[in-house]
């Protein structure tokens, strides 16, 4: 691989050859996210890997929240996770809520995260194993951790930034979510009372990112992705989606392949902003809009 394809941090992603060949190390902990909780994981999951439900088990239902660092520390010591542990996700979806995980891993602090490139798709494409049985799990000691804000957008960063382009805004979501067509894809029930985009956002579906096996496209092609939608990454760039799953995926993109080092997750996305009362948004496309595929 020449330089230009190299991606800036390949310590964060693994292969599923990397993973099958670790199945039997205790310092590496699988954990198998997908957008429909546990039902995939029932029906056959890696040998050893752990299942999350991303609903009950990083979400804070009753605040609309991620988890807090005490229960974050307490999910990791029922699943067996030190904090020196390396922790290896994947899911469905090319891992929309896998990317999710390793993202809220980062914003707790955990120093050792990786992404299986491909997620489960590309597993199964392989004919890979899939087991039914679930661990066995030893309690760990994981210590509370002290959130890392530096990976974090929230709502007033966004409005106090509006109209200034001090900042790139990207929309992750489909071409009829940000042109307001549709308020959320087809069978998602986490809705908005409006349908559009952050003014001033530029359309970069988070599809377009991933190849046809789930794989991560090189980092040329990622780059010519964010050339072409011109996005100015002197400045700080927010990613969004509807409810920061897709957009965690992005900020992986640009963080850990691109390296770009000023880039945050903005989690509340379109289900808190598309309901903010007095915050402007707007319809329709954008001229930066790249070709979208067909795979959304």
């Amino acid at each position: 691989m020449n330089n230009n394809n190299a991606y800036a941090h390949p310590e964060a992603l693994v292969t599923t050859e990397w993973v099958a060949g670790h199945l039997n190390d205790p310092k590496v902990k699988l954990v198998e996210v997908d957008v429909e909780p546990v039902k995939g994981y029932e029906l056959g999951h890696i040998k050893g890997s752990i299942g999350w439900n991303w609903n009950t088990d990083l979400c804070d239902t009753t605040l609309r929240d991620l988890i807090d660092p005490r229960t974050f520390a307490e999910l990791c010591r029922r699943s067996g996770i030190s904090a020196d542990d390396t922790v290896v996700f994947y899911g469905d979806m090319n891992n929309w809520f896998a990317a999710w995980a390793f993202w809220q891993f980062k914003y707790h602090g955990h120093q050792d995260c990786k992404l299986m490139n491909g997620g489960r798709k590309k597993w199964e494409l392989e004919k890979r194993e899939l087991g039914l049985e679930p661990p066995t799990v030893k309690r760990s000691q994981y210590p509370i951790p002290t959130s890392d804000e530096s990976v974090r957008a929230y709502r007033n960063d966004i409005l106090e930034t509006l109209g200034q382009k001090k900042i790139n805004l990207v929309d992750v979501r489909s071409p009829d979510e940000f042109t307001g067509k549709v308020i959320a894809p087809p069978g998602m029930s986490e809705t908005a009372q409006r349908g559009g985009h952050i003014p001033g956002a530029k359309s970069i579906p988070w599809a377009k990112t991933a190849n046809e096996d789930g794989t991560f496209k090189t980092a040329a092609d990622l780059r010519t992705l964010y050339a072409d939608a011109e996005v100015d990454f002197t400045k700080p760039t927010v990613a969004y989606c509807r409810i920061g799953e897709r957009s965690s995926h992005t900020w992986f993109v640009l963080k850990y392949l691109l390296g770009v080092n000023n880039v945050k997750n903005y989690d509340g996305s379109w289900t808190e902003w598309g309901n903010l009362v007095g915050a402007p948004i707007e319809k329709g496309e954008n001229a930066a809009m790249p070709p979208v595929p067909k795979c959304e």
